[in-house]
């Protein structure tokens, strides 16, 4: 009885949260410009475009297709920047041929992306410290070196990817840059790129967890432990905030202080 009452209330102000509701809003403003150039794409009769199009319509649908029905619930503000960041870089970048018009579009989105997966880094270290199966408590500098190697191993990943559909399609993922038209100055610099926004924000981590202040990253991985409570029970912790419980005094630690 009493166990029903406490997680009552937490649903309902998880459910009203007008930030949830954010994700759908800018799905729907996205969604409508991608079909009206489907549209004009398939009255040209550029059936190819047209695929692609279709295609990256439907990656922009899956964080908020697939957010209810994972088992892990994502917060409005992952969607959010899951849904901008693929219009951003597919559709703008690809469809639009902003890379070629916009001369720091590449670098932005690589430099943001390295930020992004740099912050999944430090929620992934945050849900294995929270493992009761893994008894793991990480210092400081261990947590933001694996968010940033993490983000540059991604990063790695999308240009074997980009190289893949060029061998693989014809496509040209691996843009001619600086004279270059073979697309390796235009690998070599978007993994610069992700490595310059991963050192960013892993750093931001780390400065923030020495000092024992909290950060945006900190308040959206609390958010994230709220709305899946039913994972992180095993573990109580009594400390002010996810980021601070991976820091630990003891020497026999992992990582250094």
């Amino acid at each position: 009885m009493e166990r029903g009452n406490a997680t009552k209330p937490r649903e309902t102000k998880i459910g009203g949260d007008p930030a949830s509701r954010l994700p759908c809003i800018l799905l729907a403003i996205l969604q409508t410009i991608m079909l009206a150039e489907l549209v004009v794409l398939l009255r040209a009769g550029q059936w190819l475009n047209g695929l692609q199009v279709a295609t990256i319509m439907g990656l922009t649908l899956a964080p908020v297709a697939l957010g209810s029905r994972l088992p892990i619930r994502i917060p409005p503000e992952f969607q959010i920047l899951s849904i901008a960041f693929v219009f951003a870089s597919l559709f703008l970048g690809e469809i639009q041929s902003y890379y070629e018009l916009v001369w720091w579009w590449d670098i932005s989105l690589h430099a943001t992306s390295g930020l992004l997966f740099g912050i999944v880094g430090f929620l992934l270290v945050y849900v294995l410290n929270e493992n009761e199966r893994i008894d793991i408590s990480l210092r400081p500098r261990f947590v933001a070196l694996f968010a940033f190697v993490f983000a540059i191993a991604v990063g790695a990943l999308w240009e074997v990817f980009e190289y893949a559909m060029d061998q693989a399609l014809g496509v040209q993922m691996q843009k001619p840059r600086l004279g270059d038209p073979s697309g390796l100055t235009d690998t070599m610099w978007d993994l610069i790129f992700d490595t310059l926004g991963a050192f960013l924000i892993s750093a931001f981590g780390w400065w923030y967890m020495i000092r024992d202040e909290r950060s945006f990253i900190e308040n959206w991985i609390r958010k994230f432990n709220r709305i899946n409570r039913k994972f992180f029970r095993s573990r109580r912790r009594a400390t002010s905030g996810p980021i601070h419980a991976l820091k630990a005094p003891a020497k026999s630690e992992v990582g250094g202080s």
